[in-house]
């Protein structure tokens, strides 16, 4: 059977290839466009037809005959139907045509495109000053850190915040265009003539925009690849215009177009119109056009909605433009090239596993989208009740092969096998049981600090799955989560349950994950190399928690790690993984005893620190494996073993990929046999 993706899928890929990412973005971009612009002419259009009253009597005048009400009534279209009259407004709307303003007696289209100037000058200023301001004053804030500054810092950017821009622009208006007289209170025709205005958009929009890079650079700040620029001793404007920043641009630049968006939307430059602040008669921004189009809102709707319609298509277009520059200017994906995506052959069914298997992995393979093939035809089962570890080198794969059985796979990868189930669950399926996934199925991360939402507190987050999918709620959710972290052995577990994450160690935090995925009594517990980030003690006790509870509640154990040591002291099978294949499995007690027959096993067992040789007592020197394992990309079509293995043969090796028979995959191993 084919498994369809674990994690989100390569559909609809092909045509993004076709277009490459530039290209999709903006098809995407403009389809959103089309829908808004849709929306607000129908919504527009019927919002007009609501307003009591009648536009023709309107028009006539209140001295005109019931005749003249009609005679105007019909010169005004308005005697149509309902759909007839949305489609001569539609129409016109295309054309181009928005029919002509009562006030200027010029068209209302060319009105439009002759104020665009001057709207978009005061927001194109307002936003370049805001971006000036807001990221050095934000990641100021955020670089000193204090209690006075933050508490400071908070009331100041709150208020000002807060405060209505017409409010502000009345002040500026007040203090330095009438009292001190140093600024023109409204105009376009210089530099000038744009600070108050400007100001009265930059004020509030700064503060907003700053305390949203405060909050983005404390977490920056906070990363351990600044820890090391600041082990370099940089100067402070280089450690944070070359670090910090780049690592702001995301959010800063899409939020600098949604403010854009905002000061074009009219929202702003239009209030400012309003109170006589800006652009005023006889030029207009689009503000002040759509202020005095609502006049004639009656007679003639197009005069107010053509610039509505044009306020706010520009404006979404201008937070496409954040967005667009944004994922242009991150180098985690804006400049990532579409590949097309190749047809990933499923492969036929080959392990054969015992029909009491827990878990059955057969031809499993991890796909990117261009076809590339990280995970290639790994199988293996787990029975009731077995810890099995997967052993390798970073990159082998064998992290991959374990989200692929917990459905966790990272975006854009697709998992395909012949068989992929827990039981009776198709872990292939598009349609797995949620419910089942979560109870049966529990993960326990390899990094601890980052596995638990720092937000919340350990009792919620260790009582979700029992909350959300088996009905268990209040004290009794609560008694059970103490008896599960008593189970890993946390000391006062009613403590903790009522802590945060960041206020438990390392240690106590992994075993209390533990804990989280003990709860619903799963049948498979998933360890992604769960004593990486831990020391050796703690290590060691975290590795004698999932022993005994595999030994008291029978769960099956599936142990990711790259120390074949610890493979061999906890699992009871190891299945060896290297360049994202299977090359060997066999027994932990094959393992210890250093009956490996691959290569690959060989030499890890030789790299494995050992405190004696068990042959003479003393301790033995480290070997070490030359090179490094290929990029999947890379991966030869012979065995991915054949430039770093010492019994290779040029002839078949490097040309003809082994087959996993007998639980190992190698042509020398197999010539051996076949010579004995």
């Amino acid at each position: 059977m084919a498994a369809a993706p674990a994690v989100g899928t390569a559909a609809g890929t092909g045509r993004s290839a076709r277009l490459g990412p530039w290209g999709a973005f903006l098809v995407r971009r403009l389809v959103g466009l089309t829908a808004v612009a849709v929306t607000l002419v129908a919504g527009t259009f019927l919002m007009v037809q609501l307003i009591p009253g009648d536009p023709a009597r309107v028009v006539a005048g209140a001295e005109a005959t019931p005749a003249d009400v009609e005679l105007v009534r019909h010169d005004l279209g308005l005697d149509q139907p309902l759909l007839v009259r949305f489609g001569m407004y539609t129409s016109g709307l295309l054309r181009g045509d928005m029919g002509t303003s009562f006030q200027t007696q010029e068209p209302v289209a060319e009105i439009i495109g002759g104020r665009l100037p001057f709207t978009a000058e005061i927001a194109l200023l307002a936003v370049l000053v805001v971006l000036g301001l807001a990221v050095p004053i934000g990641l100021a804030a955020a670089a000193r850190g204090s209690r006075r500054t933050d508490a400071s810092f908070t009331f100041v950017t709150g208020t000002v915040g807060a405060t209505p821009e017409y409010i502000i622009g009345t002040l500026l208006v007040l203090g330095f265009a009438i009292e001190l007289g140093w600024f023109p209170a409204a105009g376009a025709e210089t530099l000038v003539s744009m600070v108050l205005p400007v100001a009265a958009l930059v004020l509030p929009a700064t503060c907003v925009m700053a305390r949203i890079v405060r909050s983005e650079a404390t977490h920056v700040l906070a990363q351990d690849y600044m820890r090391t620029a600041r082990g370099r001793r940089l100067p402070p404007l280089r450690l944070y215009a070359q670090h910090a920043l780049p690592n702001l641009l995301t959010a800063t630049l899409t939020l600098g177009g949604l403010i854009l968006a905002g000061l074009l939307g009219g929202t702003v430059v239009s209030g400012l119109s309003f109170l006589g602040v800006g652009v005023q008669a006889p030029d207009y921004d689009w503000g002040a056009l759509l202020n005095s189009g609502l006049q004639s809102l009656y007679t003639n709707p197009a005069e107010a909605i053509g610039p509505a319609v044009a306020i706010t298509v520009t404006g979404v277009l201008a937070g496409f433009v954040g967005d667009g520059l944004a994922a242009a200017l991150d180098p985690r994906g804006g400049r990532a090239k579409a590949a097309a995506v190749r047809p990933t052959a499923v492969a036929t069914p080959s392990h054969r596993a015992p029909a009491d298997a827990l878990v059955t992995v057969d031809g499993l393979a991890v796909v990117l989208p261009d076809g590339t093939r990280l995970v290639d035809d790994v199988s293996f089962h787990v029975m009731p009740g077995e810890v099995v570890g997967l052993v390798g080198e970073s990159g082998s794969g064998k992290s991959l092969t374990a989200m692929s059985v917990a459905r966790l796979l990272p975006e854009g990868l697709s998992a395909h096998a012949a068989e992929l189930t827990l039981d009776d669950l198709d872990l292939a399926g598009a349609e797995a049981d949620p419910k089942r996934l979560a109870t049966e199925i529990g993960i326990v991360f390899q990094d601890p600090s980052s596995s638990f939402n720092p937000a919340l507190r350990m009792s919620g987050q260790l009582t979700e799955t029992l909350r959300v999918h088996q009905g268990v709620r209040g004290a009794d959710a609560d008694r059970r989560a103490v008896e599960a972290l008593e189970q890993v052995r946390i000391k006062e577990p009613a403590r903790v349950m009522k802590q945060y994450p960041h206020e438990l160690s390392g240690g106590m935090r992994q075993r209390a994950m533990i804990a989280a995925a003990l709860l619903p009594g799963p049948r498979l517990i998933v360890a992604d190399e769960p004593t990486t980030a831990l020391d050796v003690t703690v290590q060691a006790e975290v590795l004698d928690v999932l022993k005994d509870i595999n030994h008291r509640r029978g769960t099956s154990v599936l142990l990711i790690s790259h120390d074949i040591g610890v493979v061999g002291t906890v699992c009871h099978r190891a299945v060896v993984m290297y360049a994202g294949r299977v090359v060997e499995e066999l027994s932990a007690a094959d393992l210890r005893a250093g009956r490996a027959r691959h290569p690959y096993t060989r030499a890890l067992l030789a790299a494995s620190p050992r405190l004696r040789d068990s042959g003479s007592g003393e301790r033995a020197p480290l070997a070490t494996i030359p090179g490094r394992p290929p990029a999947p990309a890379d991966r030869p079509r012979g065995c991915g073993f054949t430039d770093r293995c010492p019994v290779a043969s040029d002839a078949v090796c490097a040309t003809e990929r082994p087959r996993l028979i007998d639980d190992v995959a190698c042509h020398a191993v197999r010539q051996e046999v076949q010579a004995g």
